[in-house]
C-alpha cells in the first residue's frame, strides 16, 4: 500500500505533465513523462520503484525538499540531461548516477551557493571545460573528482574548500596546461592527481601542503620539479618546492622582497623567524578578525590574496 507522501508525488506527477495523454493508469504515464518536477514538497526521500520507472525523464527537479540522499536507481535515468536538487540537504550523491549515459558540458553556475553540505562532488567522465567559480564556495566538501574532462583551468580561489582531503583532476590531457597558486592552499589535502595533462611547472605552494600524503604527475611534460626530484620521492619535492619559494634553491633567482619571508612553509605570519627578522611586518597589537569566516569574505584574507607573488607586484 502507498504511502501518503507517495500518493502526493504521483498526484503531483500527474498534475504537471502536459505533453502526456489523459491515461487511468499512473504507470502509463510515467513511461511518457519527459519533465519531472517535484520540487518544493517537502519530500525527505524518493522512492527507489518510482525513480526505476522514469525511464524517459530528461529533467528531473527536485528542489526545495528535504532530501537527505538520492536514491541509486537514478543511474536507470539515460536520458536524463538536467537535474536539480538545489534547496536540499545532500552530503553526497550517489554513484550510480555516472550510469546516466547524458555527457556534461557544465555544470549550474550556483552549485557552490546551494549544496553547502555536499561533501563529494564527482563529474569525471564528461566534456567540462571549467568548473563554476561558486565550487570554491563548497566549504564542506572532501573529495573532488574531474578526472577525464576538457578543463582548460581551474577556479583560482581554490583555497576556501578548506575540508577537501582529495583533489583528482587527471586525464584533462592536452587541455590543462596550469595550476593556480591557490592549490597549495588547499590546508587539508591529503591526495592530489594531476596526472595526464599538458602541465610544465607545479606551483611553488604546493610544498606548503603539509598534510598531503599522495601525489601523482606521471604523464606531464614537467620541468619544474624536475623528474630526478620526483624520483627522490614526495617529501624532496616538497622540499624543492620550498627552496623555489624562499629563493634558496640553486637553479632559483635570489628573492630580494619581503614575501619569500613570509611564506616559510610552516606560516605565512613569520612567527617562527627570529625576533630580528620579523621586525617590520608583524603587527604589534595584533588582534583576530572576528565574523568574516564565510566564503564571501574568506578569499579577501586568505594567503594567497595578501601574499601571492601576483598580489605583491600590484602593490
Amino acid at each position: 500500500m502507498m504511502s501518503e507522501q507517495q500518493q502526493q508525488m504521483r498526484l503531483n506527477l500527474r498534475k504537471r505533465n502536459d505533453h502526456s495523454s489523459r491515461s487511468t493508469h499512473i504507470e502509463e504515464d510515467e513511461e511518457k513523462l519527459q519533465i519531472v518536477d517535484l520540487s518544493g514538497m517537502s519530500l525527505e526521500c524518493i522512492p527507489e520503484s518510482l525513480t526505476a520507472r522514469l525511464l524517459n525523464v530528461v529533467v528531473l527537479d527536485v528542489h526545495s525538499n528535504q532530501l537527505k540522499s538520492l536514491p541509486n536507481s537514478i543511474g536507470c535515468l539515460s536520458k536524463l540531461k538536467i537535474l536539480n536538487v538545489a534547496g536540499n540537504l545532500l552530503q553526497s550523491l550517489p554513484q550510480t548516477i555516472e550510469n546516466c549515459r547524458l555527457i556534461l558540458s557544465q555544470i549550474p553556475d550556483t552549485i557552490g551557493f546551494e549544496l553547502l553540505s555536499l561533501k563529494k562532488l564527482s563529474v569525471n567522465s564528461n566534456k567540462l571545460v571549467f568548473l563554476p567559480h561558486s565550487t570554491s564556495h563548497l566549504t564542506n566538501l572532501r573529495v573532488l573528482d574531474t578526472r577525464r574532462n576538457c578543463l582548460r583551468s581551474l577556479p583560482e580561489d581554490l583555497e576556501n574548500l578548506i575540508n577537501l582531503q582529495v583533489l583528482n583532476i587527471s586525464q584533462n590531457f592536452k587541455y590543462l596546461t596550469t595550476l593556480p597558486y591557490s592549490i597549495g592552499l588547499l590546508i587539508s589535502l591529503v591526495e592530489l592527481d594531476v596526472s595526464y595533462n599538458k602541465i610544465t611547472a607545479l606551483p611553488e605552494s604546493i610544498g606548503c601542503l603539509k598534510k598531503l600524503q599522495k601525489l601523482s604527475v606521471e604523464g606531464n611534460p614537467l620541468v619544474s620539479p624536475p623528474m630526478d626530484i620526483f624520483e627522490q620521492g614526495l617529501l624532496m619535492v616538497k622540499e624543492y618546492l620550498c627552496e623555489k619559494i624562499n629563493g634558496s634553491h640553486k637553479n632559483s633567482p635570489k628573492k630580494k622582497s619581503w614575501f619569500g619571508k613570509l611564506a616559510k612553509c610552516s606560516t605565512f605570519s613569520g612567527a617562527n623567524l627570529p625576533l630580528d627578522d620579523r621586525e617590520g611586518y608583524i603587527m604589534q597589537n595584533y588582534r583576530s578578525i572576528e565574523h568574516l569566516a564565510s566564503p564571501r569574505y574568506m578569499g579577501m584574507f586568505s594567503p594567497k590574496s595578501l601574499f601571492s607573488p601576483k598580489s605583491y607586484r600590484s602593490r
